[in-house]
């Protein structure tokens, strides 16, 4: 440090030659001397005159626009110093005051704080450059104000070089939290943080998307709408526009903006939502051209205006539409009250504030309410000196209370006994009646630790110096041909959530959801928004939810997905159902057709049943392979019919199981003793001997059936264990889920009934062989035709089964087990039952005998078979049957023997007559 003295060596700043125009002390708005004083900063005036466009000296000039609001303020300053000094809170210390009006301008704020900066008595005011400020002793101790963010930002910049205290009752800027640059600063209302918040959670509870926004074009207007853009973003509110208005009344581009402002909000049609962050004078102006305009919108007031009974005079302030408004938290101000009536007893010799006010009354007390406080605005310092020489003074006794905001006057109050208290703790040890007892910055300290009692609660400056205090959330009403500001809700700014008092004023609040202000219209439930090309996410298209989405609340961005598949939606939903679960139950006549169909097959199995059993010995049973085969053959279809009970009804692990094993092992065995019966009538029948002898050596019939049965159990045993069928849940129908049997395996289903084709088809060659028959025993032209039947349906089953889906698809395998299961039991017993009933005549040994020794006779001459070799050279050579051989004396054991020139002798097979006879009793028999 000592370093650093070297190089920048200390020296003396003299204030005198800035208000060389002036002198110093004439400078002071309002004082009172003290042990301890303290400074005021308060735009008591709302402009700065210039007699220039660009001032060439450096001359502070006078002001206009005189602020009853701000000079309230003032007096809630003074008020509470003097109830201070008369009470025992500093035990014998008196506070002084010197307040200074800033004219709402920073250059002459920074005056103003420069002064305050001056060593302590000293005659020059000059303020002193140090290295080291730790022993300084300033003028003042602490600093209340300033009235806007603006200023109080570059206020607090100066303040900091000697850390003296700064507490604003109004600066409510969100970036003045920041303790890095703004370390000496506090402030008694809360950040603009809390405000832009409770904005857009008002805006998003009253159902308003599509809003505009108007902003003074400073520091406080500009943090606060960037403050706004980001808690709106957050509440999926969008800002149609942005229209900043010029800081200074005297700017001349002020009037021509405010033009063009009003004419945005006319032509924003859909906007009927309008925030307003400006100072009163601002919008003073700018509402005189709305109600030119006739504008009719939702007013969202700032703190700076949301209580100005100035503005809330204005002619025809109705016409604008509804104002809802946020405010500082009021509290008890009766004495504040008390001592604006006992106001005009007070000597205005150090105050030319009251001075100024006073001659201000006196001036325009002729005029109209509004038009009065319109003339007191409008007044110039330079123009009221001129005015009031030849008036009286007048007091208008309730005009200050009727001007009363309450909040900005408690926020004041509480600053004032912010800065007391602290100074109560720093002269407790401390002979505080000397003004150098201590510095500025060690009362910094005792500051971020004081505590306030206000309504019965005690509150302190957070981390970041602000008093998190609650608003008030104001609606401006009419009430007896007057707009009255009320209070309709508190909001809680540390919850985030608004208190009503009662229902009434609840009531208020919803009937804000009532005019809209949106960019496009609120999506329903059930629908979602879509985004259209505009940049703002406001602005979108309603389409309805797809299928198996739903929304359930007005304006989803995006609909939710049903949560699984066992639920639906259709289009348009507003939630999801749950999918009915289907099969083919026993209650669907479908199913109760098929399963009468299956009921009928048993029936009938049973009726062959017996009838087989009471003509057990009749030649037609017997032919049949005799009542074991039937018996087995009958019991597998009997079978059959019973799997498809296994299709039916709600599909559980044991169905899927069972029904594809238990028909395809019956019909497979069925179909090997269909072509046992195929191969034993081939080998009563045929006549050739090397077909007789292969069918002798193929013919075994029990153990054919046991290995062609026991082929088609591996290839179930294999399926099962392996790739087991099991029960699905089919979801690709969208409002339902399929419950069905899913095979487990294609291929063992496949080779399984590919298993069954090859016996059949086997049977199909057989038979077919053995289809010339004699006609009334023409079983193996019956089992053909049967085993066609089989292939016809199963080859329709493979497409229709893999193109159907559905609870239906059971029924599909269910038909073709139905019409290849009666196909084969009808070609192969209703023949034989026809007979057996309906051909009793026929059904007798001697019939048959007749009917095979006919057939019998036919063959034989057809098929006599005569083992001659011929050399094919010699076929000029015709042999000539003996005469001989026409005779039975020239035969031998039945061989005719004649001579063929050049060649050996050959013998001809030749039948007696009873050998027809003897071939039928064998044929019999063997059958």
């Amino acid at each position: 440090m000592a370093f650093i003295s070297f190089l920048i060596p200390c020296f003396v700043i003299g204030t005198d030659t800035v208000f060389s125009s002036q002198n110093a002390d004439d400078f002071v708005g309002a004082s009172s001397p003290g042990d301890i004083v303290i400074g005021g900063l308060f735009a008591v005036h709302n402009e700065m005159l210039r007699p220039e466009e660009h001032p060439i000296k450096p001359v502070i000039q006078n002001c206009a626009g005189f602020e009853i609001q701000i000079f309230l303020q003032t007096l809630a300053m003074i008020h509470a110093i003097e109830t201070i000094n008369n009470s025992t809170l500093l035990s014998g210390v008196t506070l002084g005051y010197e307040i200074y009006d800033t004219c709402a301008e920073v250059t002459k704020a920074m005056a103003s704080a420069l002064r305050f900066l001056s060593k302590f008595n000293s005659s020059e005011d000059v303020v002193e450059f140090k290295c080291n400020y730790s022993d300084y002793i300033p003028r003042i101790k602490a600093v209340i104000g300033a009235s806007y963010s603006e200023v109080s930002m570059a206020v607090s910049r100066l303040l900091a070089l000697q850390l003296i205290p700064q507490v604003s009752p109004v600066s409510s800027a969100e970036i003045l939290s920041d303790k890095i640059r703004f370390p000496s600063f506090f402030r008694t209302v809360p950040s603009d943080f809390h405000q832009t918040r409770a904005m857009a959670h008002l805006i998003c509870e009253s159902g308003w998307n599509w809003i505009g926004v108007i902003a003074t074009d400073d520091d406080n207007g500009r943090f606060a709408l960037e403050s706004f853009g980001i808690q709106a973003m957050a509440n999926n509110v969008c800002i149609a526009f942005k229209e900043m208005l010029p800081a200074y009344l005297s700017d001349n581009t002020f009037h021509t903006k405010v033009d063009h402002a009003i004419e945005k909000i006319v032509k924003e049609t859909r906007v009927n939502v309008i925030v307003v962050f400006m100072r009163q004078f601002h919008v003073l102006k700018l509402f005189e051209k709305a109600i030119e305009r006739n504008v009719n919108k939702i007013w969202i007031a700032s703190d700076n205006w949301s209580a100005a009974v100035k503005i809330s005079t204005i002619p025809n302030i109705r016409q604008l539409g509804t104002i809802v408004g946020f405010g500082f938290k009021s509290g008890a101000i009766s004495t504040f009250q008390d001592f604006l009536r006992n106001l005009h007893k007070k000597s205005t010799e150090n105050n030319k504030f009251l001075y100024e006010y006073i001659m201000l009354l006196s001036v325009c007390a002729h005029l109209e309410y509004h038009d009065f406080q319109m003339c007191i605005s409008n007044q110039s310092q330079d123009d009221l000196l001129q005015n009031v020489e030849n008036k009286h003074q007048i007091w208008k006794d309730d005009f200050l209370n009727a001007n009363i905001e309450p909040g900005f006057i408690h926020s004041t109050i509480l600053a004032v006994y912010a800065i007391a208290n602290a100074i109560k703790g720093q002269c407790k040890d401390r002979k505080c009646k000397d003004p150098s007892a201590f510095a500025p910055w060690e009362l910094l300290e005792e500051l971020k630790k004081v505590a306030v009692i206000d309504d019965d609660k005690e509150i302190k400056f957070d981390s970041n110096g602000d008093m998190s205090t609650n608003y008030d959330v104001l609606l401006w009403k009419e009430i007896d041909g007057h707009m009255e500001i009320t209070t309709m809700a508190e909001y809680d700014t540390e919850k985030g959530d608004f208190i009503f008092k009662d229902e009434e004023k609840k009531e208020e609040f919803l009937d804000l959801k009532k005019i809209q202000s949106t960019c496009s219209q609120h999506c329903r439930p059930g629908q979602m928004k879509k985004v259209t090309e505009s940049p703002h996410t406001c602005c979108y298209e309603c389409v309805y939810c797809p299928e198996n989405h739903y929304s359930n609340q007005t304006d989803m961005d995006y609909c939710y997905r049903c949560k699984n598949k066992t639920y639906w939606a259709p289009i348009n939903s507003t939630t999801c159902y749950r999918k009915t679960i289907h099969f083919l139950s026993w209650t669907d006549w479908f199913a109760i057709f098929l399963l009468l169909l299956s009921a009928f097959g048993v029936l009938l199995v049973l009726s062959i049943s017996v009838i087989f059993t009471k003509n057990l010995n009749t030649p037609v049973v017997k032919a049949s392979g005799g009542l074991t085969i039937c018996y087995i053959i009958l019991f597998s279809h009997f079978l059959i019919f019973l799997s498809t009970v296994f299709f039916v009804d709600e599909p559980t692990e044991f169905k899927c199981k069972t029904r594809q094993a238990l028909f395809g092992i019956n019909f497979a065995l069925c179909i090997s003793c269909i072509l046992i019966k195929s191969l034993k009538i081939l080998l009563a029948f045929s006549f050739d001997p090397k077909l007789q002898n292969f069918l002798k050596c193929v013919y075994k019939p029990v153990p054919t059936v046991i290995i062609c049965t026991g082929i088609q159990v591996i290839i179930c045993t294999f399926w099962l264990i392996f790739r087991t069928p099991f029960v699905k849940q089919n979801f690709s129908f969208p409002r339902a889920i399929i419950l069905e049997c899913n095979e487990g395996s294609i291929v063992a289903f496949g080779i399984m009934l590919g298993y069954i084709a090859a016996l059949a088809f086997i049977c199909f060659i057989f038979a077919f062989k053995g289809r010339k028959l004699p006609e009334n025993y023409n079983e193996a032209k019956f089992i053909t035709f049967g085993m066609l039947i089989y292939f016809i349906a199963w080859i329709v089953f493979i497409p229709v089964y893999a193109t159907t889906f559905g609870k239906y698809l059971p029924a599909v395998e269910i038909i073709v087990v139905l019409i290849s299961n009666y196909g084969i039991l009808c070609c192969t017993f209703l023949p034989k039952c026809y007979i057996i009933i309906y051909k009793q005549e026929t059904n007798t040994k001697s019939a048959f005998l007749k009917m095979i020794y006919t057939y019998s006779s036919k063959s034989a001459g057809s098929v006599a078979v005569s083992q001659v070799s011929l050399d094919s050279k010699s076929s000029s050579s015709q042999a000539t049957v003996s005469d001989s051989c026409k005779s039975e004396k020239n035969s031998v054991n039945g061989n005719c023997h004649f001579q063929v020139p050049g060649q050996r002798l050959i013998k001809e097979k030749v039948f007696p007559k009873n050998t027809a006879k003897t071939m039928a009793r064998k044929r019999l028999s063997s059958i």
